[in-house]
């Protein structure tokens, strides 16, 4: 019974990544209305108290100095090799070296499902171990993206096993709960009309097979109660571009 009264008097908040991850043209937006979108979420997140806002790696640099300007603890992320995750390890390996140097504390990175699908293991293993030794060699929290609704329920479990089985044979145990791994990117277009992010099912089973991993559930996340859900369940971060609405137990409007 504490334990349920412990939860409810947490703050949601604390385990939102407000979320905007749109180009201009996917926004349909000119360049300039866009980068007011991303200047409007980082200042909404920092107000809010937000755990993190989660932008693109070419506006790390502006979120940060705002960040530094407004005094604020709000922590910064951004997204690697997103969304398709195909890149080389070395791209990524690059890709996040510069985000390190521009002051993220979070690396997203979308892992190479396709060649987990394919069966190149090997391939996948090795961006798992070079690109969470660099984030974790710098103190940095490493999420791996996984794409749920690409997956079926073995794979998903599978891909779950393969992440943690790297993390754990390859770094001590203080560093597991800085390693995530994550449902979606938001951006996954599934050929039927099924979620493209995370589900129940999918949390799940991420939970069971991650474990002692932590998970961010992202993708699809729609009100407050569907956040709180996943909470309970032991996720430790809820990525959405509706994090105002979610705390505030809003409508959402967003389609990602």
């Amino acid at each position: 019974m504490l334990g349920f009264f412990y939860f409810y008097k947490m703050n949601i908040k604390n385990y939102l990544d407000s979320t905007y991850l749109k180009t201009a043209k996917q926004a349909k937006l000119s360049e300039k209305a866009n980068q007011e979108v991303v200047e409007k979420t980082i200042k909404e997140a920092i107000a809010e108290g937000f755990k993190l806002v989660m932008i693109r790696p070419e506006n790390v640099v502006f979120a940060k100095k705002m960040i530094i300007e407004a005094k604020s603890n709000l922590d910064l992320g951004t997204v690697i090799d997103f969304p398709k995750g195909i890149a080389e390890t070395t791209m990524k390996v690059e890709a996040a070296k510069q985000a390190i140097l521009d002051g993220v504390d979070d690396l997203d990175f979308v892992c190479n499902y396709k060649a987990f699908k394919k069966g190149e293991i090997d391939l996948v293993k090795k961006e798992i171990y070079e690109c969470t030794k660099l984030g974790l060699d710098n103190n940095k929290n490493v999420k791996w993206i996984i794409e749920v609704a690409a997956l079926n329920n073995h794979q998903i479990i599978q891909l779950s096993t393969l992440i943690k089985n790297v993390v754990i044979s390859n770094f001590k145990d203080e560093n597991f709960a800085s390693v995530f791994v994550k449902s979606a990117t938001g951006f996954y277009k599934p050929k039927s009309k099924l979620p493209n992010g995370a589900t129940l099912e999918s949390i799940i089973m991420m939970l069971e097979n991650a474990s002692p991993l932590s998970i961010k559930a992202s993708g699809g996340i729609t009100n407050k109660n569907q956040a709180e859900q996943y909470l309970r369940l032991g996720v430790k971060r809820i990525g959405t571009s509706s994090a105002k609405a979610i705390a505030n137990d809003e409508i959402v409007t967003n389609d990602y």
